[in-house]
């Protein structure tokens, strides 16, 4: 019990970078945890750690070693959970981070099914914008717009169209651009890069079919998906944004589509997760779940 104790600690090291944090999640003593690691490390007679006053960092041998006890540690959770429960089905919690108006207008409806299908799986939704890094932060998986992490596996799972909306009284006040030049005497709600403070330029196809940045004056700009679509219903100004957040607005009349034989081609969107929750019974369920309900949402049909 003394080594799996230990393997765990070593492995909360590595996700966390600090022994105290490790040490605390796993209600161990520093002192006693500084030995479990020390015995560990004596027993397969290699380096795991290297420590240093301020923090604490795997060494290649460790980070080889990690991938193994990640793998063996997850499978034992998920056999204790489900031998706990009497059941084959997957249980145990199940950590997904995702962005806002995915989350609630997507991701969150569609979960009491999943619930009803997989009751004995807890779920913990993070909502954010940023890209949480998913090992460090034990994160089981995401969905995100981009599958340009190297060190994760990606699964593209829908595709989600674009659209250039006003509200209807906007349109009335202002008329109807009838051409990408005429946006330059319009009002656009910009959607500007909490990190940079950029604003995003309107991404609009050409006479070539070419997709080019459209720069524009933006008198309003917001950092967060939601408060970007709301703009639109608010008459703020004109607003690029996903298709499936102004859905129910374009439909009932109360938004008006612009331009849309102008908009760029759909956005891709995948379900992300690090190579040692491959084999996790919650993630396959997950992932298999979400790839078949996300697309139907996306258009409507959910």
């Amino acid at each position: 019990m003394e080594r799996l104790l230990a393997m765990r600690l070593f492995a909360r090291v590595v996700e966390t970078g600090t022994l105290t944090k490790a040490a605390a999640g796993l209600r161990v003593p520093a002192s006693s945890a500084t030995k479990l690691l020390q015995s560990l490390e004596a027993e397969l007679g290699v380096q795991l750690l290297e420590r240093t006053t301020r923090r604490v960092t795997v060494t290649p041998a460790g980070a080889a070693y990690y991938d193994h006890v990640r793998r063996m540690l997850d499978d034992l959770d998920d056999v204790e959970a489900q031998l706990a429960r009497g059941t084959q089905s997957p249980a145990g919690t199940l950590r997904v981070d995702t962005g806002g108006s995915v989350a609630a207008q997507l991701l969150i409806p569609a979960m009491p099914a999943f619930r009803e299908r997989y009751p004995d799986i807890r779920l913990q939704i993070g909502v954010t914008d940023r890209n949480v890094d998913l090992t460090a932060e034990g994160v089981d998986c995401a969905i995100r717009s981009s599958a340009d992490d190297p060190t994760l596996i990606a699964r593209q799972i829908a595709e989600l169209p674009w659209t250039l909306c006003a509200s209807a009284a906007y349109v009335a006040r202002r008329g109807r651009p009838t051409s990408a030049a005429d946006l330059a005497t319009h009002d656009i709600v910009g959607y500007f890069s909490a990190g940079t403070g950029r604003a995003a330029p309107l991404r609009l196809r050409g006479a070539d079919a070419t997709v080019r940045d459209h720069p524009c004056t933006c008198p309003v700009e917001v950092n967060e998906s939601n408060a970007h679509a709301m703009s639109a219903w608010s008459g703020l100004g004109i607003v690029q944004t996903l298709r499936f957040q102004v859905g129910e607005g374009l439909a009932s009349g109360a938004l008006v589509e612009l331009l849309p034989d102008l908009q760029p081609p759909p956005l891709p969107v995948y379900v992300v997760y690090p190579p040692n929750r491959r084999n996790n019974p919650r993630v396959r369920a997950f992932v298999e779940w979400i790839a078949d309900d996300l697309p139907r949402r996306a258009a409507g049909t959910g």
